[in-house]
């Protein structure tokens, strides 16, 4: 049936896993970053943390140039610590709900606007508990440092419909940003927009129907 939902797209910190902004901004802080409150947005970073999420930077100049910010040395395992402070949890409902839609015949991908180190966990065996990395429970990934290019930025979008030939009214984009949501909406996109933490795992069946 035309516009049937064959397609699921999900962000990964607030929807996959759940975002502590405030532990982030702390852990920043102690390696002396001390404005890391204004540098570190829920959404949208600035300054040298945006540009490393949207890939004009890459992971070795973030590290020198934080160090710059901090008025020392900062290793890439200090780096990797204070990015990987916005994972609060990985709720193993999420996990669950994402190995159950592809058992349905949901193709299912990220979209994210992140940055190398967090995905250096993410894409680790530390990430779930279990010794799977986020790629034992999706098909593909679309990621904002290596696209150059930040959601709610359409062309984002328009990699990813391409990138897997995905008709935008079969796709289903799963995000807790609302300007993000807005973005994918406007080109024809579903769209479903829960808050950071919520249980969404029995509620998307509503926006699958």
């Amino acid at each position: 049936m035309e516009g049937t939902i064959k397609n699921i797209v999900f962000d990964l910190g607030g929807v996959i896993i759940t975002l502590d902004q405030s532990q982030a901004i702390r852990r920043f802080e102690e390696l002396g970053v001390p404005d890391a409150a204004k540098r570190l947005d829920a959404y949208t970073q600035s300054g040298i943390f945006g540009e490393l999420e949207a890939g004009a930077i890459d992971a070795e100049t973030f590290r020198v140039e934080l160090g710059r910010l901090a008025g020392r040395e900062v290793t890439a395992a200090e780096c990797a610590y204070a990015w990987q402070g916005y994972a609060k949890e990985v709720p193993q409902r999420n996990l669950d709900a994402l190995l159950r839609l592809r058992s349905e015949g949901y193709r299912v991908a990220l979209l994210s606007n992140t940055n190398p180190y967090m995905m250096e966990w993410v894409m680790s065996p530390a990430f779930d508990g279990c010794g799977h990395a986020l790629t034992h429970y999706l098909d593909t990934f679309y990621l904002s440092y290596q696209l150059r290019v930040m959601k709610p930025d359409e062309r984002i979008f328009r990699l990813m419909l391409d990138g897997e030939g995905f008709l935008p009214a079969e796709t289903l984009f799963v995000d807790d940003g609302q300007r993000n949501v807005e973005a994918a909406r406007r080109l024809g996109i579903r769209t479903f927009c829960p808050q950071n933490g919520e249980d969404w795992t029995n509620e998307i069946y509503n926006h699958l129907k």
